[in-house]
């Protein structure tokens, strides 16, 4: 028979237990037993256990002291406590000391082997289920992508794809190409749905709520109920992104989620810009060119964004007192911390966080973060590590306590490109490498989403014959000179600007303090 596993287990009236040890070991585990704490210690000194089960009240070493000096021994075996007490100090001191679980007797055999295979075997059975699980939506997925006529079929589809990624990610299957496979399918018609349907979201008021209607229809309706609100924008931000930290948010506040479509192209000077005044672009170069930054000029392309709140104030005549505050560095933050008092002043508190547009570009930029981030999951756990140890959760902490409201959103997501397709264009082409436009743009235009007719999606026209072109699915654009050197350098980094449900599904949430 297959050991499933060696245990030691610990009791002064361990005789009285031989149908408990006999039972496990029909199931297939190795019991060694003793009946004190010191026998426990010099077994673990001298053999390697996978689990060790202790009487709490043995006499000589007590179980908790046992417990003790076992983690100084195997600080990785998980122990599991068994004690008649449920004195709260005893249980308190045995989760101090990092028990894997705690039983009170009388115990029966299938409660300890539950516990033996929450301990042991935890991994590989939700592994089993999740591939089991998986196996059986993955014709529903399937369907779905066939069927989604809706923004509202795409957002669900979206979701359930977002959930399967984590959820392999973190199991021992090997369905993960599988899912990347039906992903792509699902983004190949995702873009060919937006194709179809983009220009009249822009003339029709049957459209999904876009980067414009943010305010008017998440923070508005509560600043005119009284609330005070922070809208926290992280740059860059996908719904993966967003699921690894809401665990960590759920302490703190209750939580509401929902996403909405960025516009194009799905790009900091064209999507945030639209969120902060309540405008498509082409509107806010035609009634603040003051504030409407080109892409040829060389300052930053969002050097207005208090000037564009305050302009969606003043249309929508809400008398709002308002703070701004953009964070790059994490002294911004912590400084933002310290006079925290001060944000209750505003009704409204604005706060963009930089870190992950900034973590993307240095991706595409340093080997070493390259190597960090080199897969979706390993960008979720560099996401999620920066928040724990970033201001903006001790921030976020401070807000709930305030007792105000959160909306939390993105401008765009971003996705991770290895198809390159190539396009030309003259020196004054933009750079990005998710949509190009210009006047004398040459490329396939199978390949791409044009708008030769700018003014119909909302997008300005710098000249009269100027057409946006933008990427799909996991392409990017690369010229015809040094193109092998351009491909190597840009492949399998982060990039946004294009169409893909990375882009532009992004999500909003509403947060009310516990």
């Amino acid at each position: 028979m297959e050991i499933n596993g060696r245990i030691l287990w610990a009791d002064d009236e361990i005789d009285l237990l031989k149908p408990h040890i006999l039972f496990l070991k029909q199931k297939g585990y190795d019991v060694t037993t003793v009946n004190n704490g010191a026998d426990a210690l010099d077994r673990v000194e001298a053999e390697k256990f996978d689990l060790v089960i202790l009487d709490e009240n043995m006499p000589g070493i007590s179980g908790l002291e046992a417990l003790s000096q076992i983690k100084q021994v195997q600080p990785d075996v998980p122990v599991i406590m068994i004690t008649k007490s449920e004195e709260e100090n005893i249980m308190n001191q045995a989760i101090g000391n990092k028990i894997a679980d705690y039983l009170i007797k009388p115990v029966n055999p299938n409660q300890i082997l539950m516990s033996l295979k929450k301990n042991l075997h935890s991994s590989s059975l939700v592994s089993q289920q999740a591939t089991s699980d998986y196996q059986q939506e993955f014709r529903r997925i399937g369907q779905l992508i066939d069927e989604s006529d809706s923004i509202e079929d795409w957002y669900e589809l979206y979701r359930k794809l977002v959930f399967w990624e984590m959820e392999l990610s973190q199991t021992e299957t090997n369905l993960d190409e599988l899912l990347i496979m039906q992903k792509n399918e699902a983004n190949a018609a995702f873009c060919k749905y937006v194709k179809r349907n983009y220009e009249d979201w822009m003339s029709s008021d049957e459209h999904p709520m876009m980067s414009h209607e943010v305010f008017k229809k998440k923070v508005f309706p509560l600043l005119d109920e009284g609330e005070k609100v922070f809208f926290i924008l992280i740059d860059n931000f996908r719904l993966d992104q967003w699921r690894i930290i809401k665990p960590i948010l759920a302490e703190y506040f209750n939580i509401d989620e929902d996403l909405y479509t960025s516009i194009l192209p799905t790009a900091t000077q064209y999507a945030r810009n639209a969120i902060f005044s309540g405008l498509m672009p082409a509107q806010i170069e035609k009634m603040f060119p003051e504030l409407w930054v080109d892409e040829e000029s060389e300052q930053g392309k969002n050097i207005n964004e208090s000037p564009l709140i305050q302009t969606q104030l003043d249309r929508f005549r809400k008398r709002y007192r308002f703070s701004y505050n953009k964070i790059y560095e994490t002294s911004f933050g912590e400084k933002l911390i310290r006079d925290f008092a001060n944000f209750k002043d505003y009704d409204l508190n604005v706060i963009v966080f930089n870190f992950i547009d900034m973590l993307s570009h240095a991706r595409t930029e340093s080997k070493m973060i390259r190597e960090l981030a080199s897969t979706n999951a390993a960008y979720r756990s560099l996401t999620e590590s920066w928040f724990r140890h970033s201001s903006a959760i001790e921030l976020l902490r401070r807000i709930a306590e305030s007792g105000a409201r959160v909306v939390l959103t993105t401008d765009h997501g971003t996705i991770r490109c290895d198809n390159p397709i190539k396009i030309v264009g003259d020196k004054n082409t933009n750079t990005n490498l998710r949509y190009k436009l210009g006047k004398n743009l040459g490329y396939n235009e199978k390949q791409v989403f044009e708008i030769k007719r700018p003014d119909r999606c909302g997008l300005p026209s710098p000249n009269l014959s100027t057409a946006y072109v933008f990427a799909t699915n996991r392409d990017f654009f690369a010229y015809p000179n040094n193109y092998n050197y351009y491909v190597q350098y840009y492949k399998d980094t982060f990039q946004h600007g294009g169409i893909s449900m990375e882009e532009m599904l992004v999500p909003i949430i509403t947060m009310q303090p516990k």
